[in-house]
Order: C-alpha cells, then sequence, then structure tokens
C-alpha cells in the first residue's frame, strides 16, 4: 500500500474533474467541465512543479506545457520541497559549533524564496484537506488532474500501515473522523470504492461504527455534502451570533478559530443546505455507514462518537444546551424572522472576514467553510466564490508524497524572524557572506508589516493589529502576540547593525509596540490573537470533542516570553517610549511565567512539543530580568528539569502525547534535533553550570547534520489545542543553528569535537 498502487478510476465524480493547464495564474476553469472522463494518474512528474512566491503568497504550480518548463526551471527550493535531488555539494567537516553554522547556512539560504521569506510544509492535520476537496465538490468546482492524482498518493501515502485508516494528524492513531473524512475525499477525487485502499479503509471506519461514530465537523460536512442528514448535527444556530456583547457566552467572546469556524456551521445549519445529490452521493450513503441508510435514526446519533475521536467529551451542560435547542428553541420558539435575522447577521461577518483577508480568511477549515456560505447565497459566479477557489490554491502543499493541505496559508513571518535570529545568535549578522540574504528578509517583514486596523475593527470583534504582523503574510492580516514580537525582534536586530538600512522607521516601530502592549491580560500572560474575553469555564461549552482548550484565548509561556523579549529588545534601545507601561508589563508578564510553572519544574507548551518547548520560552523570560541557575529558584529548577530528561546520547526526546495528557513522555524513536536545540538554548539562557551535558547536547546536533549542512526531518515538532500536531519542518534548521550560534558565542573556547 502507498504511492505506488494502481489508481482506481471511477466516473461518479467525472463532471467534476479535468485536465487544467497553467499559464501565467493557476485558477479553474468552470465552463468547460461537463462529461469529460476523469483522468486520474499513478503519479504525477515531479520536475513539472513550481513553487510560484508573489510577494509571500505561496501557490504550487504544474508545468504541462513544455515550453513553459523550459521557461521556468525548477529551482533549488522546488526540488528540496518534493525530495528530488539537490545535489548539494559536500562541505568541509566542521572542527567547531560555528563551522557548523556556516555549513547549516549554505544549505538553508539556498531555501530562501524570492520574496526573501522561507517557506515549507504547515501541514499534520489530517481534517484539512478534506475542508477543501469537500467545499470543491459542493460547489462544483473542477479538480485539475495533477491535483486529484496527487491528494490520492498524499493519502494513500499516510494511510495507517496496519489498518489503513487516517488519525487526526500524520503521526494519530486511527479516528472516525479522519477516516470518515480522508476516505470521502479519495472518492471524490475519484478512486474507486473496490480499490484495496479503500477497501481497507472501509472495513476499519465500519469497525469503530462508521460515520454515525465520527465527531461533530465530521457530521457537520458529511450533512452538507448530503451524505448524512442534518439531524445528525448538533445544533449551531447563528442566533447566538444576535446576543447582545454583555452576554457572558456570546460568540464575539470565543477564541478566533472557533467562532470563525461556527459562524459558517451556523449559517449552513440554519439553511440546513445540501449540495446536489449524485451518484458518489448516494453510494458514500452506502459506503460510510453500518447501517441501512433510509433506516437510520439521525437524530439519536448526534452524540454517538468513536472512543478515540472523544477527546474532550461534551459536558452535562452541553448536553442540556443541545437538548434545549432541539426540543424547546427549535420548534416552538425560534421563529423564522429570528432565523433569518441570525443568517443575515452571520453572512455579513462572513463578508467582513472576506474584506479584511481579500478572501483568504482566516486558515483552512474556515475558509472552504467560507466558499460553500457564498455559493449558498450568490450562486458559483459571484466574486467573492471566484476569489475564493483563487485563494485555497495558497493553502495547499507539494511534496515527494503528494499533495496536502496547510494549517494556514503559510509560515512565512513566523519563519523568516527565527531564521534572522539564528544568524544573529551565531554573531554573523556583520558577515558580507550572508548581507544578501539577510537583506531580502528584512525587506520581506518591511512588507509584510500590517500598516492599518481592519475595517469595522469593534464590528467585527477584531483585536488591534496595526504595525504587528500575521503568522504567514499580511493578506490573512491576523496579527499574533509572538508573531508581532519574533518579527519586530528581527527587524530591530538588523536595523541596529551596522551596514543595513533603516526600512521600518520609529513611527512604524512604535506601532508595533503600541499593538504588543494590548495583549496582557490580567494575569500578567500573553495570550495569542487577542486577550481573553471569557474564563476557561467556556469549555463546558466545547463542542468540537476531539480538541481540548478550544473555546476561549490562555495564557502562554510561549508566547509571553515573546512578547517580553521583545519589549525588553525595544526599551534598550528606545528607552523613552512608554517606559513605564513597559516596565510594568515585563514584571507582570515575569510574575506570571513563574506562577505557570509547573511541579516538575517544567512549563507545559501549547504550540510545540511540549514542555521541552515551553520550558526554553521560559527560561527565556527569567533570564531576561537576570534570572538564572544561580539566583533563581525558577530557573534552577527548571534547568533541573531539563537535565532529568536528558538522554544518555545527550540528546532530548518527547513524544507529542505528552501534549494530550500534561505528562511528560519520551518519544519512542529517541532523541530529536530539535528538541535537543529547545533544551540547550534553554540551559544556555538559564547559565547552566555544568557544561557537560550542554556540550553532549551540542554534539548530538553536529553529529546529526549531513555533509551539506542540511539535518533530516524527525518527528513532528508542534501542536495546537492539547491533541493535534502539525508539522514546523524548518525548526530543523532555525533552532539548531540557534543552539550552535548561542554555544559558539557563550562558550568561544570549549572543544566539542
Amino acid at each position: 500500500m502507498g504511492k505506488k498502487d494502481a489508481a482506481g478510476v471511477s466516473s461518479e465524480t467525472q463532471p467534476l474533474l479535468e485536465k487544467s493547464s497553467t499559464k501565467k495564474r493557476l485558477s479553474f476553469d468552470l465552463t468547460d467541465h461537463v462529461a469529460k472522463r476523469q483522468r486520474i494518474e499513478e503519479r504525477t512528474d515531479h520536475t513539472r512543479w513550481r513553487m510560484r512566491d508573489d510577494k509571500g503568497r505561496q501557490s504550487w504550480v504544474y508545468l504541462e506545457n513544455d515550453q513553459a518548463l523550459k521557461n521556468w526551471p525548477q529551482s533549488f527550493a522546488d526540488k528540496y520541497f518534493l525530495g528530488l535531488p539537490v545535489n548539494a555539494p559536500d562541505l568541509p567537516k566542521p572542527t567547531n559549533p560555528l563551522d557548523a553554522v556556516r555549513n547549516g547556512l549554505e544549505f538553508f539560504e539556498k531555501l530562501q524564496l524570492p520574496s526573501g521569506h522561507w517557506g515549507c510544509e504547515y501541514g499534520g492535520p489530517m481534517f484539512l484537506l478534506p475542508c477543501i476537496v469537500i467545499a470543491w465538490y459542493v460547489t462544483k468546482t473542477p479538480i485539475p488532474w495533477y491535483y486529484a492524482t496527487e491528494i490520492k498518493n498524499y493519502l494513500f501515502a499516510r494511510a495507517n500501515h496496519e489498518d489503513g485508516g487516517w488519525g487526526l494528524h500524520i503521526e494519530g492513531e486511527t479516528s472516525v473522523f479522519g477516516t470518515s473524512l480522508n476516505y470521502t475525499v479519495l472518492r471524490i477525487v475519484g478512486v474507486d470504492a473496490d480499490h484495496p485502499v479503500m477497501i481497507k479503509a472501509r472495513a476499519t471506519l465500519h469497525k469503530m461504527g462508521g460515520a454515525t461514530h465520527a465527531p461533530h465537523w465530521a457530521k457537520w460536512w458529511l450533512a452538507v455534502m448530503g451524505v448524512a442528514q442534518w439531524d445528525i448535527v448538533n445544533p449551531t444556530p447563528p442566533e447566538l451570533w444576535l446576543l447582545p456583547d454583555w452576554v457572558p457566552i456570546a460568540p464575539w467572546r470565543w477564541w478566533i478559530h472557533i467562532r470563525q469556524v461556527f459562524l459558517p456551521m451556523s449559517y449552513l445549519w440554519s439553511k440546513r443546505w445540501q449540495a446536489e445529490e449524485t451518484e458518489l452521493i448516494r453510494s458514500l450513503r452506502q459506503e460510510l455507514f453500518v447501517e441501512d441508510w433510509a433506516k437510520i435514526n439521525w437524530a439519536s446519533h448526534r452524540n454517538t462518537i468513536n472512543p478515540r475521536d472523544n477527546y474532550h467529551p461534551k459536558t452535562w451542560v452541553l448536553n442540556t444546551v443541545n437538548w434545549c435547542l432541539v426540543n424547546i428553541w427549535n420548534p416552538v420558539l425560534r421563529t423564522q424572522a429570528i432565523a433569518k435575522k441570525g443568517e443575515e447577521w452571520a453572512m455579513k461577518l462572513i463578508e467582513m472576514e472576506n474584506e479584511n483577508t481579500d478572501h483568504a480568511d482566516l486558515a483552512t477549515v474556515s475558509g472552504p467553510m467560507n466558499t460553500v456560505c457564498l455559493y449558498v447565497k450568490e450562486g458559483p459566479d459571484s466574486y467573492a466564490v471566484r476569489r475564493h477557489r483563487e485563494r485555497a490554491h495558497e493553502f495547499l502543499w507539494m511534496k515527494d508524497e503528494g499533495l496536502l493541505a496547510n494549517g494556514t496559508n503559510g509560515v512565512q513571518c513566523w519563519d523568516t524572524a527565527f531564521a534572522i535570529q539564528a544568524v544573529m545568535d551565531a554573531g554573523l549578522t556583520e558577515d558580507p557572506r550572508w548581507r544578501p540574504m539577510l537583506m531580502k528578509a528584512l525587506e520581506f517583514l518591511d512588507d509584510q508589516q500590517i500598516r492599518e486596523n481592519v475595517k469595522d475593527q469593534d464590528k467585527c470583534y477584531r483585536q488591534q493589529r496595526k504595525g504587528g504582523w500575521a503568522f504567514s503574510n499580511k493578506d490573512q492580516g491576523y496579527a499574533v502576540s509572538d508573531c508581532v514580537s519574533e518579527a519586530l525582534k528581527s527587524v530591530i536586530i538588523l536595523q541596529k547593525t551596522p551596514g543595513f538600512p533603516t526600512l521600518i522607521d520609529d513611527r512604524r516601530i512604535y506601532d508595533a509596540i503600541d499593538t504588543l502592549l494590548t495583549y496582557q491580560n490580567p494575569s500578567g500572560g500573553c495570550s495569542s490573537y487577542e486577550p481573553p474575553r471569557a474564563g476557561t469555564w467556556m469549555e463546558v461549552l466545547n463542542a468540537a470533542e476531539v480538541f481540548g482548550n478550544i473555546m476561549v484565548e490562555y495564557e502562554y509561556p510561549e508566547c509571553t516570553t515573546a512578547v517580553v523579549t521583545a519589549l525588553s529588545l525595544f526599551r534598550n534601545h528606545w528607552p523613552e517610549y512608554r517606559t513605564k507601561e513597559i516596565e510594568r508589563f515585563i514584571e507582570r508578564a515575569v510574575k506570571w511565567i513563574k506562577t505557570a510553572q509547573k511541579p516538575h519544574g517544567g512549563w507545559y507548551g501549547s504550540w510545540g512539543i511540549c514542555f521541552t518547548y515551553a520550558t526554553m520560552f521560559a527560561l527565556e523570560s527569567l533570564a531576561s530580568i537576570g534570572e538564572t541557575y544561580k539566583n533563581s529558584d525558577y530557573a534552577k529548577r527548571g534547568c533541573d528539569f531539563l537535565i532529568s530528561k536528558q538522554r544518555e546520547d545527550g540528546g532530548w526526546s518527547e513524544h507529542y502525547r505528552a501534549c494530550e495528557t500534561g505528562e511528560y513522555i519520551e518519544h519512542p524513536s529517541g532523541s530529536q534535533v530539535v528538541m535537543t536545540a529547545w533544551a540547550v538554548i534553554a540551559l544556555m539562557k538559564a547559565d547552566y553550570p555544568n557544561l557537560e551535558h550542554i556540550k553532549k547536547g551540542i554534539k548530538l546536533i553536529m553529529d546529526r547534520q549531513q555533509s551539506n549542512g542540511e539535518w533530516l526531518q524527525e518527528a513532528i515538532e508542534g501542536v495546537f489545542n492539547k491533541s493535534c500536531m502539525i508539522s514546523y519542518p524548518n525548526y530543523k534548521f532555525t533552532f539548531t543553528l540557534k543552539a550552535l550560534g548561542m554555544f559558539a558565542r557563550k562558550y568561544p573556547n570549549e572543544t566539542v569535537v
């Protein structure tokens, strides 16, 4: 089983899949998708794929025309992303950590894209691709044969080798969520139901209870398709958006991602809209369910869920609310006028989201959902629907395994900031060898700074963002506390380095600081997109089931540290600007960091795995106010925790299940270079006195470096909402380089090899 299986060809989805040539812009031709025989191949020619970088907007293009192929040569980065030979030369074997940094930069520099940023896969979650593909299907959007082929290849490659199913994420165990939706995707792109991969997956799905045992989000998508009936979906009434702002459970108080998902969910739930019935839909009704589809009591399965999917079981409070909505509100109290008003306001909020992001939307779940809502309201030829179809390409990523969906439209600003800081930590910002690379990166961050707040900021419940940076790019436009902080630090570092121009003037720097100062919570800690708007008690209404900590914002050691270090660097250069506020902010933030320390001495990480990641940030916060191993019990306990987890080979290795359980768990595959880098960075920040422990970690990082300067991909690095892992493949460059560079500067006379 895998990419070399023969492709099963189905005529059921024929009208939606066509050959589409790519010239200057990748787009879908909606006028010529009728009754053509679907083309789905064993694989595409990977030498024909190109990454287009349009000022930080990333999209993959397949060149079918031989002349176009000749005119647009494949770049080093293209080949690397696709797993093709890059033929990078062997470099002199490093004799010290700084030599290893230079070797790493020799390779990493070649991955910098034309606009100046570093891109990469941001995959991992296995529910993202279904959002895009199902949205295409129900809106009758043609799927090019090369997309269909590589989607098939990716899902074949990522099927569980033992049972043939798919999990919540690429390293997770098989779930009904992952299996029901990805099976559906494979059928949409043309794989026959009797293909061996499908037979195996379907058997596993049926053993788990079939699609009636899927979580809420999967049931919603299947209802939109018409594969399930709407009665299986727990209520998501859009009139909740009509609640006054003072109401404690009003949706504007929810975490940004859940409210942006709930918004289109509520609109289509209220409309009870379903796609036009097709032969494929009728077939899926038989394939996905254990029961006779015509006899299923849909309402009785609203709360049916397989235990593997039930990471956060619905509370009795939520079940009571749902019962009241189903049995009292909907049939008795909900008037047509109220429903219509709720739908209209929900659609208005969707339209504001489109305007504020140029139809890119927040992320890969809400964007496709919004596409379907706009298709329902405006039809297939509206500008909004056409623009959504165009922007969808930016969420797709092509690699050796096939075509996947990223968690957002990229990691552009985030990874570029860390790349700059890695060079700085090695003391190489003034080295002329790296100036062109760093200059391009600075120009990219200059271009990507968000210059204005969103239109109707209060009306659409958005946080101040002027002067900030997004995780991906300014089109997406959601400023995040740590993204603003890391980008700002990188800009200040370079602009204060002799020989670099001042592209971002003081006023724009002040704008960033003004926005950062809005992120602090009453506790002193910092959240991600905005300060919490409700308490953690709101989790009693968590209906997602597969995720934890999703209803509201939380404080994070990672975000808090990023803001603290950015403010500290800023006040070193601009000591007169908002001095007292910054001083008080840092004091309160570090105080919160101390309260978040766990009894074992580590800190829980919410964006990286797990205690290793967050402890690195927390110890950096303490170091920023002069607290280290020698003079701080908090720093000492943090270091002792990390040392207790160091492996015999000098590395660290934490399994993603630590994020799920809240307990440190060793990874069975052994030490990981990224986690080893996090740990030694933390120890160096805290001035840990026993240098031998640090040297062992540094040696492991150097030993894992390849002869061409790169590091190979190991286990998954990132996480969100406690249960879902996500890939940060550039971390194996940025944090390893940072660790080696810090060691070289801090201990210049120490020998490692």
